[in-house]
């Protein structure tokens, strides 16, 4: 089962960073901003905002699988680690910057996960 929630969570992950990229590439892709018909065209003639369907449909899909079978604390914990996985990611493919703010966030949700994590270990082995 530990196997199980590894790799639905490495999936998960990766179906999120993969639709949160996406997703900024194609608002890239469509600028300049603007509320009309033609921006709508516009952001549907780039491939880009097909794959956010797709990172966003593995996502759910995977979340749901996960649901049914992981302790929703932890589950929903570990589903924000994306925000990290977005920021490093983002470093790659946009040239952003990683802040001292952005470090230190990304620090506390990795080890707010780590807390829970042990926090359900200690229970399970208590029941």
């Amino acid at each position: 089962m530990k196997k199980f929630y590894i790799i639905g969570f490495i999936l998960l992950l990766f179906f999120d960073t993969f639709g949160q990229t996406s997703f900024k590439l194609t608002a890239i892709s469509a600028m300049p901003f603007e509320i009309s018909i033609d921006w709508l065209i516009r952001i549907f003639s780039y491939g880009w905002a097909y794959l956010v369907i797709l990172g966003y449909t593995g996502a759910f899909v995977t979340w749901m699988v996960l649901l049914k079978k992981a302790p929703v604390g932890p589950a929903f914990a570990a589903s924000h680690l994306q925000v990290v996985t977005v920021m490093l990611v983002s470093v790659i493919v946009f040239d952003e910057q990683i802040t001292l703010t952005r470090m230190l966030g990304g620090l506390a949700i990795i080890i707010g996960i780590v807390f829970l994590a042990l926090a359900e270990q200690k229970l399970q082995h208590k029941s």
